[in-house]
């Protein structure tokens, strides 16, 4: 009497299904992230495409996505013409005051009292002045409710990614990077709302007053504070990538011949189930890495949605300050012309330090999902 015996061979690859990432992800509690989403979908409605958590991380596994550049790059034109459309009665305001301020100063030259002329003339310039204050004053909310806003998505991808990572071996970069990034996005945050953007509206300020008579000269100290300004952005961003990206690949080194030395004491020193045990790590190893590397997607996509709009809010006033600098310099003297400029530098600094806080947090999670890749890797 003969028995036949069957073998099923089992590949690691077939062990990480669909379902066993989406039951992994439904066991973390992404409620905060989802949240943040939500809003997210809300301020972007109809210009952006719509991002969902669990929907999205099971489109970028089987390699498909609802966000198309095509429809994305549509809606960023769309929203810069309505923006761009919307601050046109700034333009007009300030050329139509830029006109009446040509005229006065003019019809007072023509007289030999000219004290009513000039009182005219200041009036109308500090109305000017008042318009393009308040118009600084929305940039400057803007970029701070978006810097808060990016924190707080921050603070809500970061533990996620960080368990994940912890999850697939990357126990020292995990413990590295936590307190690191941490700390990080406290400190830029507050550095930039507290610190960098106080100094670029006073220094906006002292341009105004310095174009507002020929007597007051505070130029410099106006300057001094701007190049501060640019010189500590670039200080923050380059000590802040150049620290995450060296402990990013230190401990990832670590981790990936530390999981390699499990492994092998794992299948060569337990008898029978050793093999079984060291597959299944596997398994566990690619899922987290799986999902990990979807949630960063949808994370930097996400963290691009929120910039991204502000951002041409803020590009909108400085076109519509260049413009109106341009049109309203053959009409009027230069010190207006001059003002308007500087306001328009101004708001490239607020422009230039929301882009470096979103790149300074897109490398923090880029550096995240590149160490546990890099862990594999060495693995």
């Amino acid at each position: 009497m003969s028995t036949s015996a069957y073998g099923m061979t089992q590949d690691t690859g077939n062990l990480i299904t669909d379902d066993m990432i989406l039951s992994q992800l439904q066991n973390m509690n992404t409620d905060d992230l989802e949240k943040i989403i939500n809003q997210i979908n809300g301020d972007t409605e109809n210009y952006l495409p719509k991002i969902d958590l669990k929907e999205g991380v099971r489109g970028l596994i089987r390699g498909e996505s609802n966000l198309t550049l095509r429809d994305t790059m549509n809606g960023l034109f769309r929203y810069l013409f309505k923006e761009i459309v919307a601050n046109s009665m700034l333009l007009i305001r300030l050329i139509v005051l830029a006109i009446i301020c040509a005229f006065l100063n003019n019809l007072s030259d023509a007289f030999e009292s000219n004290a009513v002329g000039k009182l005219a003339y200041i009036v109308c310039y500090l109305v000017i002045i008042a318009i393009a204050i308040q118009s600084f004053s929305i940039a400057t909310a803007v970029g701070i409710a978006v810097i808060n806003d990016m924190v707080m998505f921050m603070q809500a991808l970061l533990p996620l990614l960080l368990t994940l990572l912890m999850a697939m071996g990357g126990i020292t970069s995990s413990a590295m990077f936590q307190p690191i990034i941490i700390a990080a996005v406290g400190t830029i945050s507050t550095l930039m709302k507290d610190i960098i953007m106080p100094i670029i509206f006073f220094s906006a300020i002292l341009s105004i007053v310095n174009n507002l008579s020929s007597k007051i000269h505070v130029s410099k100290l106006a300057s001094l504070l701007k190049q501060a300004c640019v010189v500590l952005l670039g200080f923050t961003l380059t000590v802040f990538i150049g620290i995450i990206t060296i402990q990013g690949v230190a401990a990832s080194t670590t981790d990936g011949v530390t999981i390699r030395t499990a492994k092998f004491a794992v299948d060569r020193f337990i008898p029978v189930v050793g093999g079984f045990i060291s597959e299944a790590v596997d398994a566990i190893i690619g899922c987290s890495l799986l999902l990990k590397n979807a949630i960063g997607a949808l994370g930097l996509f996400s963290l691009a949605f929120i910039v991204i709009m502000p951002l041409l809010k803020i590009f909108s006033l400085i076109v519509i300050y260049k413009i109106a600098a341009a049109i309203i310099e053959p009409i009027t003297d230069s010190q207006l012309v001059s003002c308007l400029n500087d306001m328009s530098s101004s708001l490239v600094l607020i422009f230039a330090t929301v882009l470096s806080v979103a790149v300074m947090f897109f490398m923090a999670v880029t550096v995240i999902v590149g160490a546990g890749n890099l862990t594999l890797m060495m693995r």
